[in-house]
């Protein structure tokens, strides 16, 4: 079976292959193949961050305050985290952690209240509104994706979430 040739670039982008042809025109031992997955990867993320994005322009939020929202969601109910463990999580200073959380407090995605048990901590919890947005930013995600793999059946599926799996294990051990 050969392999399906990549898509054309958008815009003033060159497609895949005319990249990779110049890649190897530029240093003759790249290895097209590889160049072409990784070339068609990152063109791929950067176009779904494009996309998530606007959905999230709709909805009135940024990509910023999206992953404060997730982050209150994966610690589970009740939605509630300190904003030194939320600026750990996102890997965010103190300062732009507080920053973020003001604008959240005014956009009623999040509240700040002092924790009830010690008085010197503060306590960041998800709101209605703000788990409202979540929900339906992954509402329109769900949509986008299943979209975006239309033409990937189940068992294609599994072996590119395999694959792709492997490559961010090796990335994130440092190989």
């Amino acid at each position: 079976m050969s392999a399906p040739k990549p898509a054309p670039a958008a815009g003033n982008e060159l497609d895949i292959a005319e990249q990779v042809a110049i890649y190897q025109r530029e240093f003759p031992t790249v290895d097209p193949q590889v160049e072409t997955i990784v070339s068609s990867l990152s063109r791929v993320a950067r176009r779904m961050g494009v996309a998530y994005s606007r959905q999230l322009t709709v909805l009135g939020i940024t990509s910023a305050e999206w992953e404060v929202l997730k982050a209150l969601v994966v610690a589970g109910s009740p939605y509630r985290l300190g904003p030194g463990e939320l600026a750990k999580r996102l890997g965010l200073t103190p300062a732009a952690m507080t920053h973020r959380i003001d604008r959240m407090v005014a956009e009623d995605l999040v509240t700040r209240e002092r924790d009830e048990a010690n008085r010197v901590r503060v306590i960041i919890e998800l709101t209605e509104n703000g788990r409202d947005k979540w929900l339906e930013s992954m509402r329109m995600a769900a949509v986008f994706e299943e979209e975006l793999l239309q033409d990937v059946g189940p068992a294609e599926r599994g072996v590119l979430s395999g694959l792709l799996g492997r490559m961010l294990t090796r990335i994130e051990d440092g190989a």
